[in-house]
């Protein structure tokens, strides 16, 4: 009981943290909505109708979904080097909870901030036509928790080893940002060339980007956002299953790598 109350207490300073931080809550917005109204309305008109009658912005719009997601739940393990810097990481783990409830506790903070974002940027469906009914958002919550819980788990575990808030800032970036431009949130999946395929294939994100884009926009079996993997269609299952299996290794690191924390 008492490591429970360790966990709800890490998570909810965290939420706390954030609900009083608007200017972070602003800035986090601002940059997929400039992705999703000035990137995809200023291609759109040359990109035509893609695949299922979709424009480029209404393709692009469970990417920046997965985006949002993505983006705060690895970047909110920057509370951790922020912890450690002004000594309060050393109290917490010197306190009687196992270090294991602290690492869980930052997980599931960054994964319920990132889904909170997810869901505000579901807000904006409307205005670019696309239709979310009741079920498709009801279904879309697990998959953008998992997506959170998983990469706000990888967060954690780099920002264990990462003393400075510059290094983070710098690594994030670094491993960010290509994560995102290679899951496929802003083109089609088919035609790739062979270098960007695999590379595409090994990355852990598309398999949290495509479950949500195969929610908003349909599981067609032709669509030219399924993911093949040796010649078979992955289906929605499978690749939850690989994103979960992902996730699951890193929640073991990170707790395995806040076990070693001195």
């Amino acid at each position: 009981m008492n490591q429970l109350r360790g966990v709800y207490t890490i998570w909810y300073r965290d939420l706390l943290r954030f609900w009083h931080d608007r200017l972070r809550l602003i800035g986090s917005l601002t940059f997929p909505l400039l992705f999703l109204f000035v990137f995809g309305s200023g291609l759109s008109a040359r990109m035509g109708v893609l695949d299922g009658g979709f424009d480029f912005t209404q393709f692009i719009y469970p990417g920046i979904i997965g985006m949002t997601v993505l983006m705060t739940s690895f970047m909110s393990g920057i509370s951790v080097v922020w912890d450690r810097e002004f000594g309060f990481l050393k109290e917490v783990l010197v306190a009687p909870i196992s270090r294991a409830a602290v690492a869980i506790g930052k997980t599931l903070g960054s994964a319920t901030i990132a889904s909170l974002q997810g869901i505000l940027i579901l807000a904006f469906a409307p205005l670019i036509g696309v239709s979310l009914s009741i079920g498709t958002v009801l279904a879309l919550l697990p998959l953008m928790f998992l997506l959170a819980a998983s990469f706000g788990s990888f967060g954690v575990l780099l920002a264990t080893r990462i003393r400075s808030m510059e290094a983070f800032q710098a690594t994030m970036q670094m491993l960010m940002f290509p994560m995102i431009f290679l899951s496929g949130a802003f083109f089609p999946l088919q035609g790739l060339p062979q270098w960007m395929n695999v590379l595409v294939k090994v990355n852990p994100a598309t398999y949290g980007i495509a479950p949500i884009r195969q929610v908003v926009l349909g599981a067609s079996p032709d669509a030219t956002y399924r993911i093949s993997l040796f010649g078979h269609t992955l289906t929605l299952w499978n690749e939850i299953a690989i994103l979960a299996g992902f996730g699951a290794v890193m929640v073991l690191l990170a707790i395995w790598s806040f076990g070693n924390q001195e």
